[in-house]
């Protein structure tokens, strides 16, 4: 194709050879590309492109990409510098698409280029993608946890998300633990992570590719817990399964076992576990002999479990034997400074799980986020993620998202704000007393043509006293 020198800027150090090649390299291709100089003219444009937009392609070559559709955005791209990733964009000419719209800087940051490209050329088509891609990960999610459930922990220390004094201080211990053979108890309020630093010690330790099991003490009926934790023989009481069963800590061997909220553990077991910590071994009900262990322990409790030493319904031994490495992890309250780290982290995941594109957060959205007390801390963060997400039609999660008692948490603090501001601004009424003193003497002054003496008459005043009141308001 025959390309006029005129189309192209002057600054644009590409040759006809060069563009000739573009064209060939992308025209066959069914993505719809642009390349602009750095006035916005079209320099190369494929074929697809050009009929996406309704036009010949040679009528596109050195337009201005304003003239071709009024709305675009690359101006405000080339003004701020900064890409535009995967932005839905409606064109002049009605059609709806994705599109990234990318400035090529020079080494001293000056725009030389614009790249565009169109990912989706409708927005059915970007759906048609996301459910195919979310069918397909929700088959690789199936098998991911199929293997997890069989090699264990399934999170890391880069996992949990955060920077603050606290936290890193919580994942510095949690890395020392990992590497020694000691039991490990987990302690802080529910929601916390507890199961997450579990993992993660687990992840971290010579034990990370040997089993990870965990139990739930409060979940499983006391009358069932021992046969869950040390298994049975075949025949050990009526209804006991043929063949019998292998118990939680058998199945950890090598590995370690995570017995989260131990604080509600029956006195009877607790008697059990305290000789599993003593001795290392243990013996299968209805069973003669005795397995030794290789196992580390982890418990977690969000109770406090000194208190409960003290009333008697946790015995003090135990409490001791398991209490050798303890990490207490802080509440969201206590960590304020890692929300933004936490929200992006969950917004990931939440939208990797639900097939969404939500982007970011609004400013007053994360601001109401961290104005909230968070009882539930990173639990209940998550769930209300989870309903702003599904609420928002945009890729971007507003105050309106979020439910009414986070937003009306802001509002309170936000009319509290402005009410301050008003009573500190409010002036008092000696202050307005002052101030029509003073515009009334510019006023007498002005009418008598500055004579003192007709200024003072006009004001009522004695002439002392209003020489008095010029030399205090410096008139």
């Amino acid at each position: 194709m025959q390309r006029q020198k005129h189309l192209i800027h002057e600054k644009v150090q590409l040759n006809d050879y060069f563009i000739d090649t573009l064209e060939k390299m992308l025209d066959p291709i069914p993505i719809c590309f642009i390349l602009i100089d750095s006035e916005t003219r079209v320099i190369m444009i494929n074929n697809q492109f050009a009929a996406f937009l309704g036009y010949p392609k040679e009528e596109l070559l050195g337009k201005k990409v304003e003239e071709i559709d009024a709305v675009t955005r690359f101006p405000e791209v080339f003004l701020h510098k900064t890409p535009e990733i995967a932005w839905k964009h409606k064109f002049t000419n009605g059609h709806t698409a994705i599109v990234h719209r990318i400035p090529v800087l020079d080494e001293e940051k000056n725009i030389q280029y614009g790249f565009g490209m169109i990912l989706f050329e409708d927005v059915d088509e970007l759906h048609g993608v996301l459910k195919k891609n979310k069918i397909l990960e929700t088959k690789i999610d199936f098998y991911r946890k199929e293997i997890k459930k069989i090699r264990g922990a399934k999170y890391s220390l880069r996992n949990i998300a955060g920077t603050s004094e606290k936290i890193h201080n919580c994942k510095l211990l949690a890395m020392k633990v990992a590497h020694t053979r000691s039991t490990v108890l987990l302690l802080g309020a529910s929601g916390t992570g507890k199961e997450l630093f579990a993992h993660a010690i687990h992840n971290e330790s010579d034990r990370s590719e040997n089993p990870f099991i965990k139990v739930n003490c409060a979940a499983i009926p006391s009358e069932l817990l021992e046969a869950e934790l040390f298994g049975y023989e075949e025949g050990a009481y009526t209804g006991a399964k043929k063949g019998g069963k292998i118990g939680k800590f058998e199945l950890a061997m090598g590995g370690s076992i995570f017995l989260d909220e131990i604080g509600d553990m029956p006195m009877s077991m607790q008697v059990k576990l305290l000789r599993v910590l003593q001795e290392k071994e243990i013996e299968k009900i209805g069973g003669n002999d005795v397995i030794p262990l290789d196992i580390r322990i982890i418990a977690a409790t969000n109770k406090n479990l000194i208190q409960k030493v003290k009333d008697g319904s946790f015995r003090e031994d135990l409490y001791y034997r398991l209490n050798v490495m303890s990490i207490e992890i802080p509440t969201l309250e206590e960590r304020k400074e890692d929300i933004d780290d936490v929200v992006k982290v969950i917004i990931k995941k939440l939208c990797r799980t639900l097939g969404t594109l939500i982007h970011t957060i609004s400013d007053d959205a994360m601001r109401a986020l961290k104005d909230y007390k968070w009882p539930g801390n990173v639990r209940e963060l998550e769930n209300v993620l989870e309903r702003a997400i599904n609420l928002s039609d945009n890729t971007v999660i507003e105050l309106e998202h979020l439910p009414e008692h986070i937003r009306k948490n802001i509002s309170e603090k936000i009319r509290k704000e402005c009410d301050e501001k008003e009573i500190k601004e409010f002036v008092n009424l000696k202050e307005r007393i002052k101030i029509l003193e003073k515009e009334a003497i510019r006023e007498a002054m002005e009418i008598t043509g500055n004579n003192k003496q007709k200024a003072a008459q006009l004001l009522g005043m004695s002439r002392s006293n209003f020489y008095e009141k010029l030399d205090k308001y410096n008139i």
